[in-house]
């Protein structure tokens, strides 16, 4: 069995912005694992998303993305549960938007390609934006959340099919629980 790296950055949640979510693991529990814990790693997760900046992040920028991604975290938990969202989560937001107009130039090389975005809070703006556009419309309908109490990542399943994250700690946590419910009642 191959063991799980904690710090390793997630690509299959299903959308960059919620790939972004799942720069902090076990969320909820009471060692969350943050996977950016530095400028460093920051940059690194938004060169593999190809987001790179122009500057590198520092310290500032890395603390608002983190701010950043507990807001998206808010109102993507609050869509998924079908309940109103957090007012100063929904202002946070737009007050994050609105400062970081970041319009679209496109460039060909040898693929159509997006300019990199001059700051990392233009790189944080165009993740913002993928979110909006998922949250406020008809993809919201594929969004679920883990079942793991201390997971509760944010996941798209446009099939409907999967039940855990995609973490296969949690749906390995979650199929031994479910095995050993089974076992109790059939005793």
């Amino acid at each position: 069995m191959v063991k799980e790296d904690k710090f390793a950055f997630r690509f299959d949640c299903g959308a960059t912005w919620l790939n972004f979510l799942a720069t902090q693991g076990r969320t909820f529990s009471a060692a969350p694992v943050e996977r950016l814990p530095t400028p460093g790693r920051l940059a690194e997760w938004l060169e593999r998303c190809e987001l790179s900046p122009v500057r590198a992040p520092d310290e500032r920028e890395l603390r608002q993305a983190r701010e950043l991604r507990e807001t998206l975290r808010a109102l993507a938990l609050a869509t998924v549960a079908e309940q109103p969202p957090p007012p100063d989560a929904v202002a946070g937001l737009a007050a994050f938007l609105a400062g970081h107009d970041d319009p679209v130039r496109l460039a060909l090389d040898g693929r159509l390609r997006r300019e990199p975005p001059a700051t990392t809070a233009h790189a944080l703006a165009r993740i913002a934006r993928q979110a909006v556009d998922q949250l406020t419309g008809s993809d919201r309908l594929a969004l679920k959340s883990c079942p793991e109490d201390d997971c509760r990542g944010v996941f798209s399943d446009p099939p409907g099919r999967r039940r855990w994250c995609p973490s296969p700690a949690c749906a390995s946590r979650g199929r031994v629980r479910a095995l050993r419910a089974r076992r109790s009642a059939a005793e």
